[in-house]
This record gives structure tokens, sequence and C-alpha cells, in this order.
């Protein structure tokens, strides 16, 4: 693996963003703002589904906030990486990272999960299943958020 973390730093866009202070902090912003959407569109949507704001339909709150936690989602995972490439053998022994990643899959399988079972709306999902799912996800994605804010101070 330290071959394949080495080849990584290596890659000329590994190298570009290395050398260029305007370049990592463009891709490191956008990183944040990726972030912010998901994060700030999952965890209302999370305490809807905890119950919250039962004035407003479920269908409603997820139509709104559903696009936007995945806009931040894809986001994140195409400027993630490119923060990872700039020093990936450091941060590949980073175990906020590794438990940031596995938080991540399991918030991003449990989503899949419930939507497979009772679509894009979760129209016949039943409060329980819709409570736990919530658990979870708040759990992996807050966790996942103080992870990676962690990994800047697990080096060195």
């Amino acid at each position: 693996m330290e071959t394949l973390f080495a080849a990584l730093e290596g890659t000329a866009l590994a190298q570009a963003l290395r050398a260029s202070r305007w370049g990592y902090a463009a891709v490191n912003a956008a990183h944040i703002f990726a972030i912010a959407l998901l994060v700030g569109s999952v965890v209302p949507l999370n305490l809807r589904l905890l119950g919250v704001w039962r004035g407003i339909a479920r269908e409603t709150a997820v139509r709104l906030l559903a696009p936007v936690a995945a806009s931040g989602l894809a986001l994140a995972l195409l400027t993630g990486p490119l923060l990872f490439a700039v020093r990936a053998r450091e941060y590949s022994g980073v175990g906020f990272l590794q438990l940031k990643l596995a938080l991540i899959a399991v918030a991003v399988l449990s989503t899949l999960a419930l939507c497979r079972s009772h679509g894009f709306l979760l129209k016949d999902a039943p409060r329980a299943r819709l409570a736990g799912h919530a658990l979870v996800s708040m759990v992996c994605w807050l966790g996942a958020l103080v992870c990676g804010r962690l990994i800047a101070f697990a080096g060195d």
C-alpha cells in the first residue's frame, strides 16, 4: 500500500496542489462547502424523521433536503480524495481518517438501504424505522465531521 500511496502523491495533480497555495486552498474550501451542504441538510432532515417539525410534510422535507445532501456528498467525494492525495502516505495511517471513512460508508449504505426498501420519499416507512435510521445517520455524519476535523491534529 505504501507504494500505491507514494504513487498517488506523485501524480501531477497531487504535486500541483502541493505546490499551489491557492489551488489547495480552493479545493479545501470546496470540501468545507460540501460538508456544510451535506451536514447542514442531513441534520434537519433527520430531525424531521425523528418527529421534529411535524407541520412540515416528510415528503416536502425529503424533496427539499435530500438533493442538497446528495450534492454536498458528491462534491465531498470529489474534493476529499484530492486533499488525501497531497499527503496520502501520512493520512493513510491516521485513525481518524479511517474512522471517518467507515462512518461515511455506514451513513451512505444506511440511506441507500432505507430508500431501496421504502422509496426515495419514504412514504410507507414505519416511524420506528425512520427514527432508527435518523439516529444512525446523525451519529455517523456528525462523527465523520468531528473525525475529519481531528485529522489535522493527529499527525506529528
